[in-house]
């Protein structure tokens, strides 16, 4: 289920999407390296081990995926590219602005990671949503201008849950209409009469 993500108050001027590309590549020697088009990032060095620097790569791109916050005045950057990830199936950008990875399994050595735009994102093949970016809440007024204070919920206003008290905490409002009834003594509880109180012996 794709995550929602967004920066506080997101800016209104349009920004170019972003693109994340890890890629892993053999050489004649049979090994392989990984690179990543963010040049900070430190890669492994080029080793025969090509499951593990699979595993990295993904491990990588996921990790960009975790720490990237989704622009929501991003421009589709499929629409920039022409569209040219889904040329078959042509379609006009619309919608908010969501952060796929596209992998072919099959082949297994590119992830991609883009900011598009939700007409775009199931169009690309070998493409899923990993989050999307939230719109910015709209505030209910008053007609008299004013934006009312958020409610809280009914378990929130009851007081302290987990059976504790507060001086401030008000009872719950079932406990309030429910009748005060006296306990009963048990009768293990009563003291015992002496023996022989009030009769002869």
């Amino acid at each position: 289920m794709p995550v929602t993500t967004a920066a506080g108050e997101p800016s209104t001027d349009r920004v170019p999407g972003r693109i994340w590309t890890v890629r892993l590549t053999g050489h004649a020697d049979r090994t392989a390296a990984v690179t990543c088009s963010t040049t900070a990032c430190r890669m492994p060095p080029r080793s025969r081990d090509l499951a593990g620097l699979r595993a990295f790569a993904a491990q990588h791109a996921a990790a960009h995926a975790r720490v990237a916050t989704v622009h929501a005045n991003a421009r589709c950057h499929c629409g920039f590219t022409q569209c040219a990830a889904h040329p078959d199936t042509p379609a006009h950008c619309a919608g908010g602005v969501a952060l796929i990875l596209q992998h072919d399994p099959v082949v297994g050595r590119v992830w991609t990671l883009e900011e598009v735009c939700e007409a775009c994102a199931p169009l690309i093949p070998n493409a899923r949503i990993l989050a999307r970016a939230a719109r910015p809440p709209r505030a209910s007024q008053r007609r008299d201008g004013q934006v009312p204070a958020p409610q809280l919920p009914a378990s929130a206003r009851l007081g302290i849950p987990g059976g504790f008290s507060s001086p401030t905490a008000q009872p719950a409002e079932d406990e309030t209409r429910q009748p005060h009834r006296p306990r009963r003594t048990s009768r293990a509880a009563r003291p015992a009469q002496r023996r022989g109180q009030g009769q002869g012996r």
